[in-house]
């Protein structure tokens, strides 16, 4: 039977390997008109780059079998018939279970996904040797309803700076959509748990130094015009779209490494499937350097205890966790009441809720 497959040849470690593409004109981005053979071919262009920020580490697939305005749906584990050059390793979930992930370890892996109709790569911040150690302090600047990405532009300076404080090195990249997502290296010493702390600590000191301009309040009728930073966005199995991996949003964004000295003069829009790969080749990976000098959290952990010796504690989960200890109720403040509302456990209307709460 005839098929329009393509073969494309993929460079990498162990050679040229060919990786086949079925229905590469497929459009899965309708509005630029986008195929899945111009996905394939885009992840052969920044390969490099690409494995460099996101190998090596257990990935979740987001793919899209019809395209980025039909079903998605998110795959862990390597399905049958997977290459031998695709591998997994068994990570534990925040429910207690293990099982295997996808790992990437060269471009042809990548483009493979992309035939698996993958269009956003979600890495974890740990490596596949240890997975229960990130090594990466991951921070999502998310601006509210009111603001926009110009807004998230002193908070990410501010929070460079206050890294900087506690030994850190800040490296940035844009999300793809409005927001701004900042990065540190960090030694793979410590568990997600004692990493998300240390990223409420650096949280809760940003907004005390920008009041009126950044918020860590969990709930969306609190936060008001105010750039939001997602502190449970490190935790065990919540992850951030890749640096250089595509979005699903109408114009093909990417998420894509800049450098500070850019951040005051680029528009998140311009970072496309279309024009990432003759930047990297002209402006080079700002994120080259990022495994370089990894800090510690010492001084992070050190404020977040300060803080819990002052009344300060933890911060409610995502919904679909475990009950944390030390977490505060999971109920809207506004939901609040007698009706609903114990004073140390929720009932179950409160139960059912907060499914319905849950942050972007």
């Amino acid at each position: 039977m005839a098929t329009d497959a393509v073969v494309l040849p993929v460079d990498g470690p162990s050679g040229t390997r060919e990786v086949r593409i079925s229905s590469p004109s497929r459009v899965l981005w309708p509005e630029p008109g986008i195929t899945k053979l111009d996905l394939a071919k885009y992840i052969v262009k920044v390969g490099s780059a690409f494995i460099a920020a996101n190998g090596d580490r257990p990935v979740s697939l987001q793919r899209f079998p019809g395209g980025i305005d039909g079903e998605q749906f998110f795959s862990k584990n390597p399905p049958k018939g997977a290459p031998d050059y695709v591998r997994a390793v068994t990570v534990t979930y925040p429910s207690g279970r293990s099982h295997p992930q996808v790992v990437l370890d060269e471009p042809a892996a990548a483009v493979w996904a992309v035939q698996m109709n993958t269009v956003v790569f979600h890495p974890w911040p740990s490596l596949a040797g240890n997975s229960d150690n990130p090594d990466q302090l991951r921070i999502d600047l998310d601006p509210q309803p009111g603001t926009d990405f110009d807004d998230a532009i002193p908070a990410a300076i501010a929070l460079r700076a206050l890294l900087e404080e506690v030994g850190l090195t800040a490296f940035l990249k844009t999300s793809g959509n409005r927001g701004i997502h900042v990065f540190a290296p960090i030694e793979p010493t410590h568990e997600f748990l004692e990493v998300r702390h240390a990223v409420i600590a650096a949280a809760r000191e940003l907004e005390r130094r920008m009041p009126d301009q950044v918020t860590t309040n969990w709930w969306k009728e609190e936060r008001g015009k105010r750039i939001f930073v997602d502190f449970n966005q490190a935790n065990r199995d919540r992850t951030m779209a890749g640096a250089y991996s595509p979005r699903a949003l109408a114009h093909a964004s990417v998420s894509c490494p800049i450098e500070w000295d850019e951040l005051e003069n680029v528009n998140p829009k311009d970072f496309t499937i279309e024009t990432v790969p003759e930047r990297l080749r002209t402006v080079g990976d700002p994120w080259a350097s990022i495994g370089d000098s990894p800090g510690t959290l010492d001084t992070l952990l050190s404020w977040w205890q300060r803080d819990v010796e002052n009344g300060l504690g933890e911060l409610p989960f995502p919904p679909d966790f475990p009950k944390m200890p030390g977490e505060p109720p999971r109920v809207q403040p506004s939901r609040k009441n007698a009706a609903n509302w114990d004073g140390d456990e929720k009932s179950e209307k409160s139960e059912k809720s907060e499914k319905a709460a849950k942050s972007d």
